[in-house]
């Protein structure tokens, strides 16, 4: 089964008891973990108002700076232990994305069991290398990434020997249009670097995420928030509750259906074939009769012989008189 994440991120307005109260429909919801970011505005960047640092690539947040962003979307620090307590204790998995090697240091001291590699910091390769280092399972977003970026951040893992590593499809729009979802790189993900796949989602509603899991998507994340109206950097295009739960049974649907290959018959398919074709008597034939296209015919239900042997059979003499609704049966035939 492919585990659901829901993903905390900027959406509690920097109340801790928004936070955990969102942990607490997380879990109602029927999601499998919970996943926040660690970082501060001073560990992802820098305070600074030049060009560089100004949003302006057609977003949400375009016309702000960097580090006013960060401040207000950070998930201060000191919650972190509070928020794993909670989390566990109502049977989720919590873990992060750490942003640099301070914050690595800090989730290892507050024992998040996995880590994930955010899609802007795919390029950096010693964050990368540092964080696989500790040995838990990588989840890493491949958003801005080309497949040398992504060949890159796979070596880096293996390089110090983790090769638990999960690639995540991912379009880093804030909402992504549905039709840049390019969900047929899933499997492809898997197959070319050897890894498992997934999908971090955000596009609009979750068929997206439905749709990933048919594909084989052993993760989906999806960012999810208790009401919108709280605001924040990614309210517009997370899940309330309602949705996500409805997400969430939706993907369990799939998976069921999605089955295994099995070409034997189940107790369901031998009850149904008696509605299949069979070979059947359809006028009286005396004993010795000939067995012709107008006395015997292909009919439901399939209590007679296989339609595969009408053309052998026609010609051929009963073996005792035959009436009209009685199969055909070997026996029946000289």
């Amino acid at each position: 089964m492919a585990i659901i994440v829901a993903e905390l991120s900027a959406n509690h307005k920097h109340s801790i008891e928004i936070a955990k109260e969102t942990i607490e429909a997380v879990a109602e919801s029927g999601a499998d973990a919970i996943k926040i970011q660690t970082y501060t505005a001073d560990t992802i960047t820098i305070e600074c108002d030049n060009d560089y640092f100004i949003i302006n690539q057609g977003t949400l947040w375009d016309g702000r700076t960097l580090y006013d962003l960060y401040k207000e979307a950070y998930t201060p620090w000191e919650w972190h232990e509070e928020l794993r307590d909670l989390a566990e204790s109502l049977g989720l998995l919590f873990f992060s994305t750490p942003f640099d090697k301070s914050a690595v240091d800090f989730l290892e001291q507050k024992r998040v069991p996995l880590y994930k590699i955010a899609s802007f910091e795919i390029t950096d390769i010693p964050l990368i290398e540092y964080t696989a280092s500790k040995g838990k399972p990588m989840i890493i977003s491949t958003g801005i990434a080309d497949a040398g970026d992504i060949q890159l951040a796979v070596d880096a893992c293996r390089k110090v020997g983790n090769n638990d590593i999960t690639l995540l499809q991912c379009t880093s729009s804030y909402p992504a249009p549905v039709e840049e979802a390019n969900l047929r790189m899933i499997p492809n993900l898997a197959e070319t670097f050897g890894v498992k796949s997934g999908l971090s989602d955000h596009t609009m509603g979750s068929a997206v995420s439905v749709a990933a899991v048919a594909l084989g998507a052993s993760m989906i994340e999806k960012h999810f928030i208790l009401d919108r109206s709280i605001g924040g950097p990614d309210a517009a295009f997370s899940m309330v509750p309602g949705e996500f739960k409805k997400m969430v049974e939706e993907i369990r649907i799939v998976e069921k259906a999605l089955g295994s290959i099995d070409y034997s018959l189940t107790e369901a398919k031998k009850t149904s074939r008696m509605f299949s074709r069979s070979l059947f008597v359809v006028e009286d034939i005396p004993a010795g009769g000939v067995i012709t296209e107008e006395n015997v015919r292909s009919i439901r239900p399939g209590d007679g012989m296989h339609p595969k042997y009408f053309m052998e059979v026609l010609g051929k003499k009963t073996a005792m008189e035959l009436k009209r609704g009685e199969p055909l049966t070997f026996r029946t035939i000289k």
